[in-house]
């Protein structure tokens, strides 16, 4: 017997929320670990406890709205999207190594990631979060959280992005490296 679309979303929308928290763990025991073996300056670190309440509400809100709209619907495409995100996300670890942090932790004698993702912008990872907040929701129709969740996390990363500027950018090899490259979008940002 096959699932209707709605019966589908009512279950498959939650599990991926799960998995996307399950996942969100994992990075944050990644981080703990890195946070033990840096010393340095945190950007925008007074409005840390703001982002970690938004992320927080990425993975309660949209489960709220479909719950109280009493419709999932399970969009793959959106899904798809967020499993790319993903990918930058790990690929943006994977590149910095010992040196990502969710606290955006920058020591004093940092070497400049110019490989991975940071061939192409100063802030993949920063990509990868503002995408998060959109395609989660949208995986399971919630317009509004996707709406709201996303103008939130812009205004918190604008914050951080400028804070996190100016600390690397004390750095005279991160200014050699990045005096060129885009923030977050090649062109336009």
């Amino acid at each position: 017997m096959s699932r209707s679309p709605s019966t589908a979303g009512a279950w498959l929308f939650p599990a991926l929320v799960a998995g996307q928290a399950a996942l969100r763990l994992v990075e944050l025991g990644v981080s703990a670990r890195n946070e033990r073996r840096t010393s340095g300056e945190r950007a925008a670190a007074s409005r840390y406890p703001l982002m970690v309440a938004a992320h927080c509400a990425l993975f309660a809100a949209p489960l709220i709205e479909v719950r109280l709209r009493r419709r999932t619907r399970f969009d793959a495409r959106w899904a798809g999207l967020l499993v790319a995100t993903n990918a930058l996300r790990w690929w943006v670890i994977a590149t910095l190594g010992r040196r990502w942090n969710t606290r955006a932790i920058v020591p004093g004698d940092l070497t400049p990631a110019t490989d991975g993702p940071y061939r192409f912008v100063r802030h993949p990872n920063y990509i990868a979060v503002a995408l998060e907040f959109l395609s989660l929701p949208m995986a399971g129709g919630a317009t509004i959280s996707a709406l709201a969740l996303s103008l939130l996390d812009a205004a918190i990363l604008f914050d951080r992005i400028r804070e996190e500027e100016r600390l690397l950018s004390r750095n005279q090899a991160w200014r050699r490296a990045f005096a060129r490259r885009a923030r977050l979008i090649p062109g336009i940002f």
